[in-house]
């Protein structure tokens, strides 16, 4: 290996993540986990050839918690916790709501409509009307999933419009493959990272096959990928989403952290209605869970909704990197639940297959 490479590798390392912060916080990360009540036990994920950065300490945060048997009425009511903080964060921006729409023809792996029913009741209900639909699949037409999923019928009742944000133009960021550290340019949707958009990620409780689980945040991040039309029927079109994916484990939970702080919900909504287990994030089964999980601070929206599977963000990799940058609040003794006890809704759920691989990013290779 080249000095020059060496050296530029490690530059590259420092500077990518969190706007100045590095993954090298992950020094302190053990400390941070153990503060999720989580049984993983975490070893220090990287140790660097160059001081950690201090842990930034995120403010308190309140998480909203309800159950019931509607979906829309759980989300509503959850939503109507925070009207007066959300009405003044939309003020006049344009509403960009993120679907997770991983696959456009099976319905437990997406965004439940009756979810959006009680997101647009809600927002009409705070008289913000200025809400697009919004997703980029990771394969298919995004209409044709909007379609098989019931959101066209939103277009009548509450005047959203429906766009594929692979024809929204793209600002390129950079992500590290971990098959040899180097950059990689990958492009987003310029309406996810545009600062005039308020970003509601509609997200779902979900196991992962890469990151362990997965909620608002991964929904953001990587549904803004964009991808090409395909050239011919039959051929699938040229994809950034798997750029995000970095080549593995390590290089994926290093990405969503590293693009976290310019890809992310300004409000988390997540649905566990009915939840998925096992081999996640389309060929999972269903949990009859009927939770809903809302908050302002998408990491502690995230932190709660690892909890109330029975994994903790200490088994997943890119929440635990984000917890030390201060992109919100993970410790569970700093938030502050809206609703019933945390403790009496957890359910556990089944662990992917793969499950020890989804936890080798707890003892990644040394850098030398």
């Amino acid at each position: 290996m080249s000095l020059h490479y060496s050296c530029s590798r490690r530059r590259f390392l420092r500077t990518s993540v969190f706007g100045g912060l590095s993954v090298a916080g992950g020094l302190h990360l053990t400390r941070v986990a153990r503060a999720q009540n989580s049984s993983a036990s975490v070893a220090d994920p990287f140790q660097f050839p160059f001081p950690a950065p201090a842990i930034v300490t995120a403010p308190p945060a309140r998480v909203a918690l309800t159950t019931g048997d509607s979906r829309t009425d759980n989300t509503f009511r959850a939503l109507r916790l925070f009207e007066k903080e959300i009405a003044q964060a939309i003020g006049n921006k344009l509403v960009i709501l993120k679907v997770n729409n991983v696959n456009i023809d099976k319905p437990l792996c997406a965004t439940h409509a009756d979810q959006l029913d009680g997101i647009l009741e809600f927002l009409k209900s705070i008289r913000k009307t200025n809400v697009v639909i919004a997703e980029s699949p990771g394969g298919g037409s995004t209409l044709e999933g909007f379609a098989n999923y019931g959101y066209n019928k939103f277009v009548g009742k509450y005047g959203v419009k429906l766009v594929e944000l692979d024809k929204t133009g793209f600002e390129a960021l950079y992500c590290m493959n971990q098959s040899d550290l180097r950059p990689r340019r990958c492009r987003v949707s310029k309406m996810m990272v545009d600062p005039n958009n308020f970003i509601i990620s509609a997200a779902k409780i979900k196991t992962h096959d890469m990151v362990v689980a997965t909620f608002s945040l991964k929904n953001v991040v990587v549904g803004s990928a964009i991808k090409e039309p395909a050239p011919a029927q039959g051929v699938m079109g040229i994809s950034d989403k798997p750029i995000i994916h970095g080549g593995g484990v390590l290089g994926i939970n290093y990405n969503l952290a590293a693009l976290a702080s310019r890809l992310h919900p300004h409000l988390a909504v997540i649905d566990g209605f009915e939840g998925m287990e096992g081999d996640g994030p389309i060929n999972g089964t269903p949990v009859d869970h009927r939770v809903c999980v809302v908050s302002t601070d998408w990491l502690a929206a995230d932190t709660v909704s690892a909890e109330l599977m029975g994994f903790g963000i200490g088994k997943i990799g890119y929440l635990t990197y984000c917890a030390p940058a201060g992109l919100g609040q993970a410790d569970l003794s700093k938030i502050e639940i809206l609703g019933p006890a945390l403790k009496d809704h957890v359910k556990i759920y089944k662990a992917p297959p793969n499950m020890e691989r989804l936890l080798s990013w707890q003892k990644p290779p040394k850098i030398a």
